[in-house]
C-alpha cells in the first residue's frame, strides 16, 4: 500500500479499480472510493471518527479537505461523509459531515458543513458557504455566504454535471496510462 494510502484503527481505506489517488493526497482511515473516481494532488480524506464513501465517477479537486463528525452521546449517528457518483468537487474545498447527491459540482473554495444534504443535480458556487443542517434542493444553483438559492438550472448546465464526471474520468485515465 502506498504511504499516503493510510490504515487507521485496523480499518484500511477500500479504493475500487480504476481509481487514480494522486500521490500528495493523503487518504486514511474508513474510507470507500469507487469505480473511476479521482483524488487530485493534496486532498487530505481523513476517515478516522467517522465515514467517508465517495461514489463512482467523483472527483476531488486538488487542496480539497474532506473529513466528518465523531458519534457522541447527543448525536450518535455523528455525521459521515456521504458523497454520491458523477459528483465534481472543485479546487480547495471543505466538506465536513454532509450528504451529497448524484450529479452535482461544487464550485471552487465552497464549504459545506455537518448535517447539510445536498440533493441530486446542484450547482453549488465558488465560495459558497452551505451552514450546517441546511437542504439544497434538487435542480438549482446555489450562492453566496451563507448559501441562497440563485435560480433554477438550465438544461444545459444539468447536462454539464453529467459532463463534467466524464470529462475527469477521461482525464484520470490518462494520468493512470503515464504511471
Amino acid at each position: 500500500m502506498p504511504n499516503n494510502i493510510r490504515s487507521f484503527k485496523g480499518i484500511t481505506p477500500q479504493i475500487s479499480h480504476q481509481c487514480y489517488i494522486d500521490s500528495t493526497a493523503v487518504i486514511v482511515g474508513d474510507i470507500a472510493i469507487g469505480v473511476d473516481s479521482s483524488i487530485w494532488p493534496l486532498v487530505a480524506a481523513r476517515g478516522d471518527v467517522n465515514v467517508i464513501r465517495i461514489g463512482e465517477r467523483t472527483n476531488i479537486q486538488d487542496g480539497t479537505i474532506l473529513h466528518v463528525t465523531r458519534k457522541s452521546q447527543s448525536n450518535p449517528d455523528g455525521f459521515p461523509l456521504i458523497i454520491g457518483d458523477d459528483v465534481t468537487i472543485g479546487h480547495q474545498c471543505m466538506l465536513h459531515g454532509c450528504k451529497l447527491g448524484n450529479r452535482i459540482l461544487v464550485g471552487m473554495g465552497a464549504i459545506i458543513m455537518d448535517g447539510a444534504k445536498v440533493q441530486d443535480d446542484v450547482f453549488i458556487g465558488a465560495g459558497t458557504l452551505v451552514p450546517p443542517n441546511k437542504v439544497l434542493e434538487s435542480g438549482y444553483l446555489y450562492v453566496g455566504n451563507p448559501m441562497k438559492k440563485a435560480r433554477p438550472l438550465k438544461e444545459g448546465e444539468i447536462a454539464f454535471l453529467k459532463q463534467s464526471a466524464i470529462n475527469y474520468v477521461e482525464l484520470k485515465n490518462d494520468y493512470l496510462a503515464e504511471i
